[in-house]
């Protein structure tokens, strides 16, 4: 029994979030995409934990699902992303944590108590507050034990546990006496669990993976599937959930695999100038600086880099294998973390076989329809016949879909906040002739 999660969503009360962003609104997509576990998120918000008392009922331990979808299968979790800023060891930091909740009065009690220490709850689904990860986790700790903590996207060079720009070097510089209480991160858009499994102080971790999504679409895109040999067991828990992470050896559940971003595609992957149209590799930045030679100011230092500097002992040989519907899948050389599948989303393959944009009508109608037919963007993905996708939508999609599945595509790695592009055929024009590439790197973009 497979439970397929995305844990880390926002409301319609974040900034720069989809107005569609509901709860009925995610249940809906969540199906469409083939998820049974999604994250409430922005519990912190006071009219959102409305909405969720309002809108939701317990069902198993700690999950929740709507009240007027009493047949559904699909689940929320309580969980929320809060931004700490704060000054450590002579610096400011920006750290973003998601904070598990395994009940709705174990989230009121977080509430009552930041507010008390002058947090502003109702100023964005995703709030700033003042404290550190430390005094975080003994605030929440102190509350419930059976919380989680879990660093967000780590590697993200502005607000995150390993970020280039305000960052820690270890899990233990940044929580302390709570390094032991951590049990997983979050890999973010911009990396992969391969990156990650390259870094010592991560080894015994889980990595998981998820979308951060500000709407409904984008859902799924990264996501995190929990596992049970047991083919009688239906439901899962908060607690089964939260045993897998900690990989605890009487679970009833294990973090199966996890289903990725291109890490390249992330606007954070390589170090960049993006007012200034120029990017380079590690190799080009440990030789020349991280210096811009256009605008002779300091770059953002990329994911990859970052990565890079903290493991020690260099990367190993990625390992690999294909199964019987042509899927290429990671696998750890050191057997300790579970396979991961790098996808692309379903609509932007087709749009690029369509050769139409990812919201024209046309593209959405054929995602619907295929969806429909199929079950979900997942199974699509993953498990059709690509013969049976060929009779839906034409041999391109279904040629496109195989090439995911291979790893056979291009792609123009992101930086400074700029998405890397994905090209699974390479025969059409760059979509970003501009970009200004040192010829030293060795790349034909």
């Amino acid at each position: 029994m497979e439970f397929v999660s995305d844990l880390h969503l926002h409301s319609k009360y974040s900034r720069a979030v989809s107005k569609d962003m509901n709860l009925p609104t995610m249940a809906f997509w969540a199906t469409k995409k083939g998820l049974n576990l999604l994250s409430t998120g922005d519990w912190t918000h006071p009219m959102w934990i409305r909405e969720i008392k309002q809108n939701l009922e317990e069902t198993e331990q700690g999950l929740f699902r709507l009240k007027t979808d009493k047949n559904s299968l699909m689940r929320f979790i309580l969980s929320v992303e809060v931004s700490s800023i704060y000054t450590q060891g002579g610096q400011v930091r920006r750290i973003h944590n998601l904070i598990f909740s395994p009940s709705i009065e174990t989230s009121e009690k977080i509430n009552q108590e930041l507010i008390k220490r002058g947090c502003n709850l109702g100023s964005d689904g995703r709030p700033i507050i003042g404290l550190s990860s430390i005094n975080l986790c003994e605030l929440v700790f102190s509350i419930d034990k059976d919380a989680m903590v879990i660093p967000c996207h780590i590697w993200t060079p502005w607000f995150s546990m390993f970020g280039s720009k305000s960052g820690f070097d270890s899990v233990e510089e940044c929580f302390g006496e709570f390094a032991r209480e951590i049990y997983g991160i979050e890999t973010g858009l911009s990396s992969d669990p391969y990156m990650n499994w390259q870094i010592g102080n991560l080894k015994n971790r889980s990595i998981l993976s998820f979308s951060d999504a500000h709407s409904p679409a984008k859902m799924g895109r990264e996501a995190t599937v929990f596992m049970t040999k047991d083919e009688k067991t239906k439901t899962i828990t908060y607690k089964d959930i939260s045993d897998a992470i900690k990989k605890d050896p009487k679970a009833k559940f294990k973090i199966g695999y996890t289903i990725e971003f291109y890490p390249e595609e992330g606007k954070y992957h390589y170090t960049g100038h993006r007012n200034c149209n120029y990017v380079q590799v590690p190799d080009l930045t440990r030789k020349e600086g991280i210096i811009c030679p256009v605008c002779k100011r300091p770059l953002t230092v990329g994911v990859m880099h970052r990565v890079e500097d903290l493991a020690k002992d260099g990367f190993e040989k990625e390992v690999s294998r294909k199964n019987q519907t042509g899927v290429k899948w990671i696998l750890d050389p050191g057997k300790i973390h579970p396979p991961f599948v790098k996808l692309v989303p379903l609509n932007e393959i087709i749009a690029e076989s369509l050769k139409s944009s990812v919201s024209s009508q046309k593209v959405k109608d054929l995602f619907d329809k295929l969806c429909l037919t199929f079950g979900s963007e997942i199974k699509i993905l993953l498990k059709t016949s690509l013969e049976d996708i060929k009779k839906e939508a034409g041999e391109r999609v279904a040629e496109g879909v195989g090439k995911v599945r291979r790893g056979d595509i291009v792609i123009e790695p992101g930086y400074d906040g700029v998405y890397g592009v994905v090209k699974i055929w390479n025969d059409e024009p760059q979509k970003n002739e501009q970009i200004n590439i040192s010829s030293q790197i060795g790349i034909d973009f």
